[in-house]
């Protein structure tokens, strides 16, 4: 089959796609920057990259003519207040293209919207179903609650309150009931999707065994982690401090944990799950998926993750735009050092940031991140998804990767981070010698005046930092 899969870069499609070749389909994949697209060579042979922005509606030459399934899996909550507006585009653009092809059928992942009130959230998952079903295809979706799975944001969020609070004061909204399915059951119905008989647009609820409040899936995190943990629910948190606490305590950006609390506070329980009469499978337990997102990170074997997602970061950008570093009208720190091993160098340019930190005055490097949390930014609790492992368009704290080759040994950095200008960091070892190079172009005078602030600075993190790099 011809299959259009849209969100490609996103958490769900990096898992899909390689499922869809494996069944032998012939699969184009759509992403708004070819460039940061990364994927095996054993895919490539089945795959065709398609650069397409649904929001501007422009269609590419080699947009494929006749499309069997194609998967809706667009969307824009973490990007700010306008998602809702920027949603319904989308999906206006996506039905008035595929009606200009020989299009079956599409598949949509949404949320569960049972609830009479809904929020703003939910609202606009359900009008792209709406918009969806009013094209000329038959339309099937699946609406989920949280998915649970390594590097998905619902599982990272309650890691990080779990593991980082021992005594929660939370809001009331943990008390609603949510009803959790495991990500490698939402991906056996995305894939079993394509074979249903049905000819009429469908819905399904999706979702895994267990109905849970938010409280008994931290209280179960916890048991599972072999972690005691108390939370005490109290009325007075007004949504507002409610966000800014997911913010600053998890490594959520503030507009996704904004629309998270609006939806915590709305029953994200399965009502019509017929869809288990026509794609059988065992269903894992919420305890069951969180052992299995243990067994995946502790192995390594995180394929995606909601941080690596530009929707995650303060910026939205194309890397073709930013790969050239600039120096006209730029700041630039350049220093070098003859490492003692470049094999080990490499690895280490490699493994920087999240867990093993940047090799010197980590201290600081925290302080940065959280300023950058005061002021509306991602901060340093992104951390990374791989441990040893970096893919052009990941996230590594609050920088995202731009250009990655390990046999090239070059390593450049993008900063996203809230500045008064832009900032790229990059790593080369070249004939024996480790280069690495800080850029910053300043927007106006605030500009110039933080890259004098921080300078002093530099001398100790940055002098420091070369040297862990290059030395044994």
């Amino acid at each position: 089959m011809n299959i259009l899969l849209t969100g490609v870069t996103g958490y769900i499609g990096r898992r899909l796609l390689p499922l869809l070749v494996a069944d032998g389909h012939t699969v184009y994949c759509c992403t708004r920057d070819k460039d940061r697209f990364e994927v095996e060579d054993s895919l490539r042979a089945n795959i065709e990259v398609v650069e397409i922005d649904f929001l501007t509606g422009d269609k590419p030459a080699n947009f494929p003519e006749k499309i069997d399934i194609a998967y809706y899996l667009i969307h824009s909550m973490s990007t700010g207040k306008d998602y809702a507006k920027l949603e319904e585009r989308a999906a206006l653009n996506f039905v008035q293209i595929l009606e200009e092809r020989q299009t079956e059928r599409v598949i949509y992942l949404g949320g569960i919207a049972n609830d009479k009130q809904l929020s703003k959230h939910l609202k606009s998952r359900k009008r792209v179903e709406e918009i969806l079903m009013e094209g000329a295809f038959n339309t099937l979706v699946f609406r989920a609650g949280i998915i649970i799975g390594s590097g998905s944001a619902s599982f990272e969020i309650i890691r990080d309150l779990v593991e980082k609070l021992p005594f929660m004061i939370t809001p009331k909204w943990l008390n609603t009931r949510s009803q959790p399915i495991a990500i490698s059951n939402v991906l056996t119905y995305l894939k079993k999707a394509i074979h249903l008989p049905f000819v009429e647009d469908r819905v399904f609820d999706i979702g895994g065994p267990d109905v849970l409040t938010y409280k008994e899936m931290l209280l179960h995190f916890s048991k599972v982690r072999r972690l005691k943990r108390t939370i005490i629910t109290l009325p007075v948190m007004t949504p507002k401090l409610s966000s800014y606490w997911l913010y600053f305590v998890t490594s959520t950006s503030y507009p996704l944990a904004s629309a998270l609390v609006e939806s915590m506070k709305v029953e994200v329980v399965c009502k019509n799950q017929d869809i288990r009469l026509f794609i059988k499978q065992d269903l894992l337990s919420y305890d069951e998926a969180l052992q299995r997102a243990f067994d995946k990170i502790s192995q390594h074997e995180i394929v995606s993750s909601w941080k690596d997602a530009f929707a995650s970061g303060h910026l939205n950008f194309k890397i073709s735009d930013f790969i050239t570093v600039p120096r006209y009208g730029c700041f630039r720190d350049v220093r070098s050092m003859r490492v003692d091993d470049e094999k080990s160098s490499r690895e280490k340019i490699w493994q920087i940031g999240g867990e093993r930190g940047w090799y010197a005055a980590n201290f600081l490097w925290r302080m940065r991140g959280l300023l950058d949390k005061f002021v509306g930014g991602v901060g340093l609790r992104r951390g990374r998804t791989h441990e040893n492992k970096i893919d052009v368009g990941d996230a590594i704290d609050f920088w995202r990767v731009l250009y990655a080759d390990k046999e090239e040994c070059r390593l450049l950095l993008f900063a996203e981070m809230k500045l008064p200008g832009e900032a790229w960091l990059e790593f080369k070892i070249v004939n024996g010698r480790l280069v690495q190079t800080a850029t910053f172009r300043p927007r106006g005078l605030m500009g110039r005046l933080y890259w004098y602030a921080v300078l002093p600075f530099h001398g100790v993190v940055f002098s420091k930092m070369l040297k862990g790099i290059a030395e044994d």
